[in-house]
Formats: structure tokens, sequence, C-alpha cells
């Protein structure tokens, strides 16, 4: 399979061949169960590749006394221990044989036996008599194909890749339901580029497959940081999902505290005592099943109690009792959270703008969700707007009493008819802005009219505490062509005259072309 462009091999080309082949052996299986099917293999294919370049190292050192079936070799390097009955040129090996379902659920519950850690985590629906085992093989035989080739083609960093993209391929092939465990990548890079979490603990309270995690590791470690200078704390409410995320982190030797289970972040919080420096969360839009009736008295409302038929408050304030002193939070919500004002959603967020907390709000452009046409916008919230250190290290600018607002609705791409993708130039630009304004950024900040503005909590005050961008920023410049407006005007009123012109001309012939028909039409 031809691979070209970047060190490691992998290509969106390469990726989406894959996707293909993968998807052809669907059938009519829907896309919410064949996603555990495919994952569940490129889960066992990661942890078998990662093994097997262990135990060939530990083969070329026998002679030193190095056992390459020495569990605790494997331990001691972050390495899943793989039996014999999971590995995956056994499995492989066996992918044309009625019975390779039943083996690949015997090796996912021997890798679980010998991983406590992944215990519950893995899937073990192989062998259900639904699922076509001739296709199943074939499928095995296209996993086998990934992170093979050499030094250049390291599994680990391929086989992440493939993951991501299959996880966003099938959050696209479900639709609505794909929101649930997949947030758009191009969303989360703009989260941690902005927030830029270097160290220090991270939290997200509705991780879905761990998106956010993944990218905060690629951010520290493309600002030549290390993996381990963050501790990961997350939770998710929904099983098959927070499963998802184990293997999704785990592919990428990632250590998480995701909770001993899944579990509601409301009403079963695992980190109930922690304060972390930074969060990041896309939680549900506009939730009106998320228990609030139960939680009138909860110490978490410090700002308002939030109505029982929305959580987008409850999350807000959830994301804001969980930051250290000098935290801050990024996350997604829908646009109507910055401007509600009904079951006391106006009245919170007056106090959380009057408590000084809020550092930045950008309007993003629609269509980036699989899940929803519902617009959406960023919140930035931050304890401390006096003190802090951003990029490098940087100190940061004193930012009391002042909000910036970004308004990127016109920034994007459509990648197809109905998705938009924010590129590489877009978030850039927005997080520049920020940083510049922070203090933190290359060179001195300004506003941009129709893009960025900073506003003062007195003049949100006067807009009722409405949030909307679009009411800060202003419109756009319009360059000068250096035409008089009188010549402009003459030129216009001309054009204009021979629209009219050809207009009543079509419609002349219209009419003689009906008379012919013996339709004459009156006025």
């Amino acid at each position: 399979m031809a691979r070209k462009g970047s060190g490691n091999g992998d290509t969106l080309e390469f990726r989406a061949k894959l996707w293909t082949m993968a998807d052809k052996l669907r059938n009519n299986m829907d896309a919410a169960e064949y996603k555990h099917v495919v994952l569940g293999l490129l889960f066992l294919k990661y942890i078998s590749d990662a093994f097997e370049e262990k135990h060939a190292a530990l083969l070329a050192e026998a002679d030193q006394g190095a056992d390459p079936e020495d569990r605790d070799e494997y331990l001691a390097d972050n390495i899943f221990w793989v039996p014999k009955e999971a590995r995956w040129g056994f499995l492989q090996g066996k992918a044309v044989q009625p019975e390779i379902g039943k083996l690949i659920d015997d090796a996912m519950v021997a890798i679980e036996r010998d991983n406590p850690r992944l215990k519950g985590v893995l899937p073990k629906t192989y062998a259900r008599p639904a699922l076509d085992k001739r296709r199943l093989g074939e499928l095995i035989n296209v996993v086998g194909t990934i992170g093979l080739g050499g030094e250049e083609h390291r599994s680990k960093d391929v086989l992440g890749r493939v993951y991501e993209y299959f996880l966003s391929e099938f959050a696209s092939a479900e639709g609505k339901k794909g929101g649930q465990f997949y947030t758009p990548r191009s969303v989360v890079r703009t989260l941690v580029t902005m927030l830029a979490p270097y160290r220090g603990r991270v939290l997200d309270p509705a991780c879905g497959s761990g998106g956010m995690f993944v990218q905060s590791e690629r951010f520290i470690e493309a600002h030549g940081g290390r993996i381990g200078d963050i501790s990961i704390y997350g939770q998710e409410s929904n099983p098959t999902t927070w499963r998802l995320a184990k293997m999704n982190l785990a592919i990428r030797g990632i250590d998480a505290n995701l909770g001993p289970q899944w579990g509601d972040s409301f009403h079963r919080d695992y980190h109930k005592d922690l304060k972390a420096d930074y969060v990041l969360a896309n939680p549900p839009f506009n939730d009106s099943d998320w228990g609030g009736e139960r939680l009138r008295d909860d110490v978490r409302w410090k700002y308002g109690v939030p109505p029982v038929s929305n959580a987008n408050f409850a999350w807000v304030q959830h994301f804001i009792h969980h930051l250290s002193p000098r935290g801050t939070a990024g996350f997604v919500l829908a646009n109507g959270s910055m401007s509600s004002q009904s079951s006391g959603e106006g009245e919170i967020r007056r106090n959380i703008v009057n408590a000084d907390l809020v550092d930045c709000i950008v309007a993003l452009p629609g269509q980036l969700f699989y899940s929803t046409q519902i617009p959406v916008c960023l919140w930035f919230v931050t304890r401390d707007k006096r003190n802090g250190r951003g990029l490098e290290g940087k100190k940061l600018r004193d930012r009391r009493g002042r909000t910036l607002f970004i308004d990127a609705r016109k920034l994007g791409k459509l990648v197809d008819r109905v998705h938009r993708d924010l590129l590489q130039e877009d978030i850039d630009e927005i997080a520049g802005a920020y940083h510049r304004w922070r203090g933190d950024g290359g060179g001195e900040y300004a506003d941009v009219p129709g893009f960025c503005r900073e506003a003062t909590t007195e003049e949100i005050g006067k807009h009722d505490f409405v949030l909307t961008p679009g009411r800060y920023v202003g419109a756009e410049e319009v360059e000068d062509d250096g035409v008089p407006f009188e010549d402009k005007m003459a030129a216009l009123t001309k054009e204009l005259g021979a629209q009219f012109k050809k207009g009543a001309e079509l419609e002349e012939k219209i009419r003689k072309a009906l008379k012919g028909l013996g339709y004459g039409v009156s006025l």
C-alpha cells in the first residue's frame, strides 16, 4: 500500500483507504455496533505490536539473561503483557477459520485477565452468530496491514492516528449519536491551542472517547515538553464510550484516571476533591435530562441554581468548582448559553461575569459537529486574571475587569455538503488573538473590527450581560476602493436600469410563449 507524505508514513490517503476497506466489510451491521468490532481489533493490533517489539528486543539480549516471557520486563516499560493466544500473529494465522470469533473473544478475556487496568474495557462479542466470520477474517487481514514496513511506520503512532480517524468516521456514520463520543478534531485543537495546558492537572468531566487528552499530550510534545508533565483526570457517563476512551488513551501510552468505571459527573463525581489547573470539555448541549431536581442545594451552584430543564449552567459551574485558584477552563457550549434569559440562566451568567471569571468568548462557524447543526461557542473562564503563566512560562498581563470577544463565524472550510472544518490557519488566527491579548503571544494585541475586541465588565453590563461576540466586535472594516460615492451610485443605478430592462424583455417573451400555447397571462 503506497504511503506518501510525513515521516511516519501515515497520511489521510492511507487512513481513508483503510476506512473504505473496513467499511465494505460492514455489510448490514449498524455503524454503532460495527464501531466496537473495528476499534477492538485496532486496539488488539496495537498492544500486540508493542509487545512483539519488546519481545524481539529481549530475545536479542537473551545471552545477557533477558527473558522474553518475563511479564515484569514489559510492565517496567508500561507495555501490556499479551499472552500467546492473544498475539496478533497467532490470530491472523487463524483468520479464515470459522472459530475466529471465539478465538478473538478468548484473546480479549486473556488480556483483561493479565492486565487488571483493562478489566471490563475490551469488547468480547466477536463470536456472536450475527457477525459474519468470513468478513471478520477479511477485516483482520485489513487491520494486519497497519504498522508494517520498519522504523518509519512504527505501529504506535500509525495505529493511534488510524484509531482517531476511524472514531471520526464512525461519528459521521452515526450522525447525531456520534456526538456522544467524538468532538471534531479541529474544535479540540482550537481549545487546546488557546488553553495551552503545558503542565499540571487536566480534567474533562465529559470526556467522551478522550480526544481532549490526546490533543493536550500532542500540544505538549509539539512545544518541547514531556508527556508526563500533565496529570489527566476524566469521567464519562456512557459505559461504551468510557471503554472507547480507555482504549484510545492506552493506545497512546497516556496514563489517565477515568474513575473506577463510567459515571455521571453531576451525581457521582469521581474527582470530587480535585482542583484542576485546566478543565477541557465538550459537555452535552442543552441537556434536559440531567437530574437537576435532585441537586437543588448542591455546593457547586455558587452563582445560581441551574434550571432542571437545561444543564448548560450546571456544567459551567461544575467546571468553575473544579478549578484551582489560578486554574483556567475552556469548553464548548450551545450559543444559547451566551444570551438566554430563561429560567434564571441570565442571572447566573450575570453573576459569573460580575465575579470576573469570563476571560474569552469565541463564536464558532456552523456545521462543525457531526451530531448537531446547533451553532456553538467556546467559553474560557479563569479564576485569576491578574496572575498566571502562559506560553513558554510567560507572565500574563493583568486582565481584570476585561473580556475578549472573538467572532470566528466566517472562518473554516466546507469539507463536504454538511460538514465544516477549521483549518490550521483559522486555529492560529483565533488562538493568536487570544494569546496576544493575554500577553503571551507574539506581538502586541489590537482590536480587529468584525473579528475581535476587548470589552469591559461595565460595557457587558450595558448589554444586559449577553456575551454574543457580534455585539462587541462591530463590523469588519471595508477597504476604500477610492471611487467617489456619487460616481459609484451612478454606475450602480445604470447597472440596475439595465437589469430592469432585461427583466422586462424576458417577461414579454414568456407572455408571448404562453399565449402561443393558448394560455394568456393577465395581471
